[in-house]
């Protein structure tokens, strides 16, 4: 008798091949038989006119501190996600020194819009070197897996002491290279590094930022044929892709780097699709990460930022509790005032973020985030004879103050997903970039995953759709493949249970909200789902019909070592 058994079920088996009905047999985690099981299990789950896939594999997050507290890893688990990659974008939390705490905090505080009280609530740092923070996460019971990369910035941090933003000297990166490869031979799955002037703290921008090519270069030489992920500002460069191949190329390391569309180069992205299959046939492994959807400020009343956030009139009621602050902006004198006023700031991205009108839309519930132009501040307030400033502000009030507006940061350059759509169709691309667990306070894009069936295999109406099997290997096998997760992403014989069972027709998400459940009573955005029928890691189901059932097999992903005589 098996395990467990999932009859008749629609099975997509992250492969990209034609979806087919029958069952799957699990026994002691993995999968044993796949098409026609004719013995019984133990339990059986009722797939009949339900999708089974594999768990969706999020190469992207930045859980790094949320893990040693929350066992389920939400919102993430929520959207069928049974194994993230953590440590992106050069922040994390290890290595660290017994008196580098606050400093690791504030720059995942300014970085990824975590809130510092609650990571100085919740993280118990059992660990100092970055083995130690595998081991301490391996101890730890939760309901998903989860696997680590070495963060640049606090690499630099440890070595470099108060020296973390300057150049290194040839001693600082010979020992950066020496606890990388530590690191990487206790199980890391990768190094990363921050190259954007988006991305700063109180502190300045990230350490590391401007890092020389011989700092990488060594580095990634102990990375070898891990993952090294950057996001840059730079990737188009000939001094970028120069480095950045001479890297894939003598370590053999998987180099993959964010890629989207930008207003001043809007067709760029082509070109780096183009350059990722040239480097491929020369058999290097340069993967451009792409979003599902424009990664999207979500501007509200809750958030932290809106157009309206530095204005004097504003900052006056700010503090109140959300209905009061409703009720107080809602009187004509105060919208007024409100309205007379300019932002009280001289942060320049800041004021061309929270003023681009032709690209601040409704949100609304379901969530739109493919919004047609007419529907942007800057064509209702012509249409309406209102000022920009009076749309947001009414529908910033909307939904007692609730309500959220969809501003894209990018590959939102046409008004479509069409750029989006070619990224997502290369077959040298990966789909990341949903940071779970991070920017709490202004972005909400977890529920990729569940975006790309709902949106890009269901629903997109305002252009061409991917078929189901490509959406579902896109965040299966494609994903597993690039980390050189090879035991799971597809399902087949052999492989590990993670799996989902989808109501595809009833899939919805619902419209984001914020909560405050992070400790010390932090906020955070999150996004509800309705439609994972069950959520399987590791044969175990860890939900159902969208609760969690309280099981908690997920584990710490190692890096498999190469064996003698294979690259490292």
């Amino acid at each position: 008798m098996h395990n467990l058994v999932i009859r008749n079920s629609t099975i997509v088996d992250g492969t990209g091949a034609p979806a087919v009905v029958g069952d799957v047999a699990v026994d002691d985690g993995r999968i044993t038989e796949v098409g026609r099981v004719d013995g019984r299990g133990e339990r059986e789950l009722d797939g009949d006119g339900l999708l089974l896939t594999p768990g969706w594999v999020d190469i992207h997050t930045h859980y790094d501190g949320q893990v040693t507290w929350d066992p389920q890893v939400s919102p993430s688990s929520w959207h069928g996600v049974t194994t993230v990659v953590m440590g992106n974008c050069g922040v994390g939390f290890a290595p660290v020194r017994p008196d580098g705490k606050d400093f690791l905090i504030e720059l995942m505080e300014g970085v990824e819009d975590i809130p510092g009280t609650a990571l100085h609530e919740g993280i118990d740092w059992q660990w100092e070197s970055f083995v130690d923070y595998l081991d301490a996460l391996d101890r730890m019971p939760r309901a998903i897996d989860v696997a680590a990369q070495v963060p640049h910035a606090a690499l630099r941090a440890y070595v470099m002491g108060e020296r973390a933003h300057d150049e290194a000297t040839a001693a600082d990166i010979a020992e950066m290279a020496a606890l990388t490869a530590q690191a990487m031979a206790a199980g890391a799955v990768g190094f990363t590094t921050s190259r954007t002037i988006l991305h700063r703290s109180k502190h300045g921008l990230v350490p590391g930022t401007s890092a020389p090519p011989d700092e990488l270069l060594a580095i990634g030489s102990a990375v070898g044929t891990g993952v090294f992920q950057m996001v840059s500002d730079h990737a188009g460069t000939d001094e970028e892709r120069a480095w950045l191949t001479a890297l894939a190329r003598e370590s053999g390391a998987t180099v993959t780097y964010a890629l989207a569309q930008v207003g001043w180069a809007p067709l760029a992205y082509r070109e780096a699709l183009d350059e990722a299959s040239l480097l491929s046939a020369e058999g290097l492994r340069v993967i451009p990460q792409v979003s599902v959807r424009p990664t999207g400020m979500l501007f509200g009343l809750q958030s932290s930022l809106h157009p309206f956030i530095t204005h004097p009139s504003y900052r006056a009621v700010a503090d109140l509790p959300l209905h009061e602050r409703v009720a107080a902006l809602q009187k004509p004198a105060a919208r007024a005032a409100l309205l007379a006023e300019e932002p009280a700031t001289n942060n320049a991205i800041a004021l061309g973020l929270m003023s681009r009108w032709d690209q601040i839309f409704p949100l609304g519930d379901p969530p739109d985030y493919e919004p047609a132009p007419s529907t942007s501040v800057a064509a209702v307030a012509a249409r309406l004879g209102l000022t920009p400033q009076e749309v947001v502000l009414g529908w910033l009030l909307e939904r007692e103050g609730k309500a959220l507006l969809f501003a894209p940061l990018a590959s939102y350059v046409d008004g479509d997903h069409e750029a989006i759509r070619e990224m997502l169709d290369h077959p040298r691309t990966v789909v990341g970039l949903s940071d779970g667990g991070a920017h709490c306070g202004l972005i909400c894009d977890a529920s990729f995953p569940t975006y790309l069936l709902t949106h890009w295999a269901r629903d997109r109406a305002r252009g061409e759709r991917l078929p189901l099997e490509q959406a579902v290997h896109l965040q299966t096998g494609r994903t597993a493949a690039a980390y050189g997760f090879g035991d799971r992403g597809t399902i087949g014989v052999g492989k590990r249970a993670d799996l989902n069972l989808i109501d595809f027709a009833g899939l919805r998400l619902h419209a984001p909200e914020m909560v405050h459940d992070l400790p010390a009573g932090g906020r955070r955005l999150v996004q509800e789902v309705d439609g994972y029928r069950a959520t399987l890691v590791a044969g175990v189901v860890t939900r159902q019909n969208g609760e969690a059932t309280g099981e908690l097999p997920g584990r710490l992903v190692r890096r498999a070592q190469p064996a003698d005589g294979e690259r490292r």
